[in-house]
């Protein structure tokens, strides 16, 4: 038998690593059969939300945004997402950015449809449209080499304009990529294992991760990765974006 007392989880000032042997399942308004995970948030320092949904056959996600954007990943299963007024068939690897101000709900899911969620407070910028819905999938071949490292790729699943203040990502580490330097930056990361395992560095305590397992990174952690066993490691992260670096 496995202890109960053991996990990989661990959590600290500036950094986190939350594996699903600890989830505690929340409730949210308006997401009725499903459970929610919410991983990471503002109560342990951060500056965005990240939960996981896991819906069941007759699970309904629905609500509208406020101040904070959401972005949607389906990780598992598939469901009919309806934002802005159009309906979209989403199954894994597809999402859908909701903006500010605007309703949202995903219904007639696959039991065990997993959703990925990413959330922050919007900070307008003068001279600049807020967003709008934005539908897409994850395509390797939309993601170009990263600092002309063939074992390392990055598709940009949102658009690189100012009007957008966060950037999710897919980061794909073949056999034997690593991050070229130990990053040591401003922007904020939360982000989910989709495949693969790896072993991270973060402010300077090495951590083995694997599919499942989400990390939090808050400014000027220091982080290094390489991937590990016999097929590519793969993330999905959330950053932070297009912003004066101070509020004065």
């Amino acid at each position: 038998m496995e202890m109960s007392a053991l996990t990989r989880s661990v959590v600290k000032r500036n950094h986190a690593i939350i594996a699903p042997d600890g989830y505690i399942n929340s409730n949210v308004p308006g997401w009725t059969d499903c459970t929610v995970n919410v991983i990471i948030n503002e109560q342990m320092g951060a500056h965005l939300c990240q939960t996981l949904i896991t819906l069941t056959e007759a699970g309904n996600v629905k609500g509208q945004t406020e101040a904070s954007q959401i972005f949607f990943y389906v990780v598992q299963g598939g469901c009919q997402a309806t934002v802005g007024g159009e309906t979209r068939p989403l199954k894994v690897g597809q999402y859908v950015y909701v903006p500010v101000s605007q309703a949202y709900e995903f219904s007639q899911p696959e039991a065990g449809t997993q959703l990925l969620t990413f959330h922050k407070v919007y900070e307008p910028l003068a001279g600049h449209a807020t967003p709008g819905v934005c539908w897409g999938e994850r395509d390797l071949s939309k993601a170009p080499v990263y600092m002309n490292d063939e074992a390392l790729r990055i598709q940009e699943l949102l658009p690189n304009v100012p009007g957008f203040d966060m950037a999710v990502n897919i980061f794909t580490y073949g056999t034997g990529g690593n991050l070229p330097m130990v990053e040591t930056h401003i922007m904020e990361h939360g982000l989910l294992y989709l495949e693969g395992q790896a072993i991270y560095m973060l402010d300077q305590c090495w951590y083995p991760v694997k599919k499942g397992d989400s990390i939090w990174m808050a400014p000027y952690c220091q982080q290094w990765a390489t991937a590990m066993g016999q097929e590519p490691s793969v993330y999905i992260y959330y950053k932070n974006v297009n912003r004066f670096p101070t509020v004065i």
